[in-house]
C-alpha cells in the first residue's frame, strides 16, 4: 500500500472521534465568549467614556508594542487562508454526511472560534487610536493575496505537526503581549490577549493528540514526518507580510525584531517548542521504528541544542524601525 493510501486510512480512522474532538477542545457558540463581550458597548450611555478611558491606556504601550500587537492582529485576520489550506489537506472533504466526511466539521468549527481572535484585536485597534487602520487593511489585504505555504503539502502528518507547532507559538505571542498590557495597567487589553491566548493553548493541545493518536498507528511514518518538518523548519505564518509599496515579505524581519526586542516571542522561543513538541510525543520512547525512523529520531533528539546555540548567535536591531501601521509621532 502506498504511503498516501495509508495516511488516508489513518485519516478515516481518527476521523470516526472527530465529535469527540470537537466536544474536548472546542467550545459551543452560546457559551464562548465573544468580540462585544470585551469591547466598549457602542449601545451604552458611557460608551464614549469607555473609549477615551481605552485610548488613555493605549498612549502609554511602547511602539514596538504596537508593531507586534498590529502583526499578530494582521495574522490572525489572514485566517481565510488557513481555512482554505487546511481543507485541501488529504482525508479532508469540504462536503459533510453520506458525501463527506467529519474533518470539514473540525476546520469550521476551529475556524469559527479563530475568526474572533482578528475580529476582536481589529476592533481594538481601531478604538485605540495609536495606528494606521488603513494601512493595516492594506497589509492584511495584501497577506491574503500572496498566500501561505508552510511546505506541508497534503501531508495530514506534517500539517498537524505544523499547527500543533504553530498554535503553541501564537499562545506564547498573545499570553506575553497580555502580560505586558498588563505591566501598563491596561486590564482590558491584558484580558484580550489572555483569553485569545487560551484558545490557542486549547486548539495546541488538539492538533497535539491527533498527533499522538497517529503515533500509535503508523509510528514511522509520523516519525519522518516530524522530523521534515523539523529540518525546513517552521514556517510562520505572517512570513510574506508586507506593507503598502512594498515586495512581498519584505516586512516580516522587522516585524520579527520587533517581536524579539520587547520579549514577545524569540528564537529561544522556537526552541523551547520544539523541546515541548519532542516531549509531548514522547519521542524518546516510540517503538517499533523502521531504520530511516530511528535515524530521523536521533537527528532530531539532538535538534534543539544545535538550534539553541544558533539562537545565542543571533542578532536583533536594537532600534525600532518605523512602520506605516503605527504613526511615526506616536513613538514613545
Amino acid at each position: 500500500m502506498s504511503i498516501k493510501n495509508v495516511r488516508l486510512e489513518v485519516m478515516q480512522f481518527l476521523e470516526k472521534n472527530i465529535d469527540t474532538f470537537v466536544e474536548s477542545y472546542l467550545i459551543p457558540v452560546e457559551k464562548i465568549w465573544q468580540p462585544s463581550d470585551l469591547l466598549p458597548d457602542s449601545e451604552s450611555e458611557n460608551f464614549i467614556e469607555e473609549v477615551r478611558e481605552l485610548r488613555e491606556f493605549a498612549k502609554e504601550l511602547p511602539y514596538d508594542f504596537w508593531v507586534t500587537l498590529v502583526g499578530d492582529t494582521i495574522t490572525e485576520e489572514a485566517l481565510p487562508t488557513y481555512e482554505s489550506w487546511l481543507m485541501d489537506v488529504e482525508g479532508v472533504n469540504q462536503k459533510e454526511g453520506e458525501a463527506g466526511n467529519g474533518w470539514a466539521k473540525w476546520i469550521r468549527h476551529w475556524t469559527g472560534e479563530e475568526n474572533r481572535h482578528g475580529d476582536l484585536l481589529n476592533k481594538y485597534l481601531y478604538l485605540s487610536g495609536r495606528v494606521d487602520m488603513k494601512q493595516v487593511e492594506i497589509t492584511t489585504q495584501y497577506l491574503i493575496n500572496d498566500g501561505f505555504d508552510p511546505g506541508t503539502d497534503r501531508d495530514p502528518y506534517k500539517n498537524f505537526v505544523f499547527t500543533s507547532f504553530q498554535e503553541l507559538a501564537t499562545y506564547v505571542s498573545h499570553h506575553r503581549v497580555g502580560k505586558m498590557a498588563k505591566t501598563y495597567g491596561d486590564h482590558r487589553l491584558s484580558k484580550i490577549c489572555r483569553l485569545i491566548a487560551g484558545d490557542e493553548m486549547r486548539h495546541h493541545h488538539a492538533y497535539s493528540e491527533f498527533v499522538d493518536r497517529i503515533f500509535e498507528i503508523d509510528p514511522s511514518e509520523m516519525m519522518l514526518a516530524f522530523v521534515d518538518m523539523m529540518k525546513r523548519k517552521i514556517t510562520m505564518p505572517a512570513n510574506l507580510i508586507r506593507e503598502s509599496g512594498g515586495k512581498m515579505g519584505d516586512a516580516f524581519e522587522k516585524f520579527s525584531d520587533s517581536a524579539q526586542r520587547i520579549g514577545v516571542y524569540t528564537a529561544f522561543d522556537y526552541v523551547d517548542i520544539m523541546e515541548k513538541l519532542i516531549q509531548r510525543w514522547h519521542i524518546a520512547d516510540i517503538n517499533n521504528l523502521t531504520d530511516d525512523a530511528e535515524k530521523a529520531r536521533d537527528y532530531l533528539m539532538k535538534l534543539p541544542a544545535r538550534m539553541h546555540r544558533v539562537a545565542e548567535r543571533m542578532v536583533v536591531e536594537r532600534e525600532p524601525q518605523t512602520f506605516k501601521w503605527v504613526r511615526p509621532a506616536l513613538i514613545v
